[in-house]
Formats: C-alpha cells, structure tokens, sequence
C-alpha cells in the first residue's frame, strides 16, 4: 500500500520516519514542494489548488492515502482535499499536540510559524482544548525555513529569538510546526530545564495506521521510499539527510527506531 504524504518541506520526516518505524512494510510516496515553499505566506487559495494537485498526482501514481504532516496545509486545505477526494481516499491532517499538554500542564507555549500563531485555528485549539491554562503564543520567525535549508546559524539564532520570547516559568512547550520535531535536541537545550516538548508526529502516524486498516485491504507493499520535488522525481535533499529521521527514509541507518 502507497501513502501519500504532502508537504512544502522536511515537515512531513517526522510523520513518515514514525510510519517507516511502525510498518516498515508500507510504501511511502514523500511528495515535496522546493518550487512553492514555504506555504505559510501564500494565500490560501493558492495553498489549496497545490495542495488538490499535489493529492492528484499521488492518487494518480497509486496513494490510497493521503496525510498532510503540515499544519498549514491542514488548516487551510484539509477540508478542500477530503471533499475533492471523497470517502474512498482517507485523508489524515495534523493538529498541534495542544490538547495533551494542557491536560498535564497549566503553563504552555505553543511554537509556531508566524502564519499559524497568527491563525484563528489556532486560538480556536487554545479556547477549545485548554481552557484555564496560561498558554503564550510564540511565533519562532525563520525556524522552518531555515531547516528546510540545513542552515545551522539560521536554526541556532530562530531557536533564541523563540526561547528569549518564552514565559521562563513554561512547564510545556507545544512543537506547533511539524519541522520542529527534527531540531528538538536543540529547542530542549535553549529551554528552562524540566520543560516537556510536544509534538504530533506519532500520534498523525498512529492515525494513519488506523485508518489504513478500516479500509479492509492488504496493506503491505515493499517498504519503498519515493520523492516528488513540486512534481519531478527526485531524492530526499541534503538538508533531509542531517536528521535522523531523513536518514532512516534514506535507508542509511539500520536501527527501526527514530529516538536518537
């Protein structure tokens, strides 16, 4: 079985290496977007026509799911991509873990792009799922773009400005833009020590898995890992092969697990 996974960047790693981790067997088509990154500023109706093309063409080559590890992506075209593929097709979005670290903490940060903290969906998941809790939105400028380009410095000086900005008295920091995963080590290290990060990348893997298996069908395939770069065939980029959870995708490491 082929599961598509779209996202403008190395955001959809965590999502996939966890998938790779849980049913190694499974083929996971990673459909990339170099072209059109990022995402987060365009408008949302160019977010949603890339979005349904992209899905079309991972339908087309043999996806019979479809997960959006991206939050944007999830909070602009989720609705959009479930209608114009219809039930036959699972679609699984992701939402910011802000739910489970509210129901073990009272002070929360949620770390995200600009576009996302600045999102109505966002404060919505705030009012909805932590209610009574303090929780500051932290818009981490830069952070994703400069993982998606392997730019050490960039990431190093995002990941400042975004724990300068952060309450010190934080007990959890939610990880609200799914590349953040891959820098977690560092995120942990620039926070108050005892801080719990959270992030969704297990449980949007876990979601998938279910669904898989509601749909009835075998679900093996071969375990093979293919890329689309904005509709061209290609490999994983370099920046992806600094983490391990790219280099897992990449077969060059031999251990079935991502907590290194």
């Amino acid at each position: 079985m082929i599961v598509g996974l779209i996202d403008s960047g190395l955001g959809m790693l965590p999502t996939s290496a966890h998938l790779r981790t849980l049913r190694p067997e499974l083929d996971l088509f990673l459909l990339m977007d170099p072209d059109g990154a990022p995402w987060g500023p365009k408008a949302d109706e160019w977010v949603v026509d890339r979005v349904l093309g992209t899905a079309d063409r991972a339908v087309a080559s043999g996806a019979e799911v479809i997960v959006l590890p991206c939050n944007t992506a999830s909070v602009t075209a989720l609705t959009h991509l479930r209608a114009h593929l219809g039930t036959a097709v699972p679609v699984v979005g992701t939402v910011p873990a802000i739910k489970p670290a509210a129901a073990e903490h009272d002070r929360i940060a949620v770390w995200a792009t600009a576009a996302t903290t600045a999102s109505a969906y966002q404060a919505r998941l705030i009012e909805d799922f932590a209610p009574g809790r303090t929780v500051s939105a932290i818009a981490c400028h830069g952070l994703a773009d400069a993982i998606d380009r392997g730019d050490r410095d960039g990431i190093s000086r995002a990941i400042d400005a975004a724990a300068a900005a952060t309450p010190s008295d934080v007990e959890a920091v939610v990880l609200g833009c799914t590349h953040y995963p891959l820098v977690a080590a560092e995120i942990a290290a620039a926070l108050p020590d005892g801080v719990t990060l959270f992030d969704s990348a297990e449980a949007v893997a876990r979601q998938t898995l279910r669904r898989i298996d509601q749909l009835g069908r075998p679900a093996s395939g071969s375990g093979a890992v293919t890329v689309s770069l904005s509709g061209r065939d290609g490999s994983l980029p370099a920046s992806a092969l600094a983490h391990h959870e790219g280099r897992l995708l990449a077969g060059l490491v031999l251990e079935q697990s991502i907590d290194q």
